[in-house]
């Protein structure tokens, strides 16, 4: 049995290319399609198994590759994937418009709908950094994207969602219906401390949609001890607005970040997300999670035992359920135990058997897109 992964890009570490590794590390002989792979920062995958379309030859790719989004359909859209049993696309954009053959099986793992042609069209044109007459002419150009992304949804046989959050964003955008399977995470790469330190922590990648400046605005108020790891965008801005008790780790390994979390009061995650990893690998290291109740969290946290919620997202609510926050009362062993579940093994098991589940399906004929709607 052939199987081709192809992926949007390889650009940068997130949880994007950790659903990917786990897809190569159950079929390491499948070839890698991506528009292009940047070496220097993605170095997880075999090579030899990464095959660039015609972008990862044009000049400034790596570093602008937004000036070549009109010609990433195309680029997508051209790679060969004849003599395939299984297509699994892993993507939040271009990815999942491949074009297969008739006995090829096409299965989308969705990180989510492109949030730029979809949830949050407005706020991406509003924070580009270019002129008003770029903002002015955009739109129009991310209308007919979006023509395109609804149409490239129509190819895949099978959507699976990262989480219920995505899985109702497939239904409202693209009219299909999807499987639930949580990203994997590296539970067993974090442990629980002996000693809880004095601070609290946040901090990912730092862009406007995380809210880090929601967590600044109300910790510079408590002047409590607060970490936030991670760089972006957003870096200096953010760094600027923080009073002395806020101290920003920058970038750090992944065992310095066990320690960080491990270590911390609790970990504070006030945005919507797709679903939410880092707040996962707190857990995993034992240390509850503040977070602002909608989007992955809501599927992760169990109120009261591993984390605890705040339904406004300002300063005055997450300060509020800061006020009464206990950290001394919770069992870091039963919130280690609950992300266990979200572990790289459970996700690698449970994917394997849907996939050849719907294999079997396919080559029977059962269960094809046109019936499932």
């Amino acid at each position: 049995m052939k199987i081709a992964l192809v992926h949007d890009y390889l650009a940068q570490d997130g949880g994007a290319e950790r659903v990917l590794k786990a897809f190569h590390e159950l079929w390491p002989e499948a070839p890698i399609f991506v528009l292009f792979h940047d070496k220097k920062k993605i170095t997880d995958f075999n090579e030899q198994a990464i095959q660039e379309s015609f972008l990862g030859r044009l000049p400034f790719i790596k570093n602008h590759f937004q000036w070549y989004l009109p010609l990433m359909p195309l680029a997508t859209e051209r790679y060969n994937l004849e003599g395939f049993d299984i297509v699994l696309s892993s993507t939040s954009a271009f990815a999942k418009g491949v074009i297969t053959g008739p006995n090829t099986l096409h299965i989308s793992y969705c990180h989510t709908p492109a949030r730029y042609l979809w949830s949050d069209t407005h706020h991406y044109v509003a924070d580009l950094p270019y002129n008003w007459f770029v903002k002015a002419i955009l739109p129009r150009f991310i209308s007919r994207l979006r023509l395109w992304d609804k149409m490239s949804a129509d190819r895949v046989d099978y959507f699976i969602a990262n989480s219920r959050t995505v899985q109702n964003r497939i239904q409202k955008y693209y009219r299909r219906e999807s499987r639930v399977i949580h990203p994997p995470v590296d539970i067993n790469a974090l442990g629980i401390s002996k000693s809880i330190g004095d601070y609290f922590v946040a901090g990912g990648r730092l862009v406007s949609y995380k809210c880090t400046d929601l967590i600044i605005n109300t910790f510079n108020r408590l002047k409590w001890p607060l970490k936030i790891f991670g760089t972006g965008p957003e870096y200096y801005r953010l760094k600027a607005m923080a009073r002395p008790n806020i101290t920003f780790v920058g970038r750090i390994t992944d065992k310095e970040k066990a320690v960080l979390l491990s270590n911390a009061r609790a970990f504070i995650h006030p945005q919507i997300e797709d679903f939410g990893i880092t707040a996962l690998e707190a857990m995993g290291s034992g240390r509850p999670v503040i977070a602002y109740a909608d989007g992955g969290a809501t599927e992760t946290i169990i109120p009261g035992e591993t984390g605890t919620f705040f339904y406004e997202q300002t300063w005055e609510a997450l300060l509020d359920t800061l006020l009464h926050f206990d950290y001394t009362g919770w069992d870091s062993q039963k919130i280690r135990e609950h992300a266990l579940e979200f572990d790289i093994l459970n996700f690698k098991r449970r994917f394997h058997t849907h996939v050849f589940d719907r294999y079997e399906e396919f080559k029977r004929g059962l269960r094809q897109p046109s019936l499932m709607r």
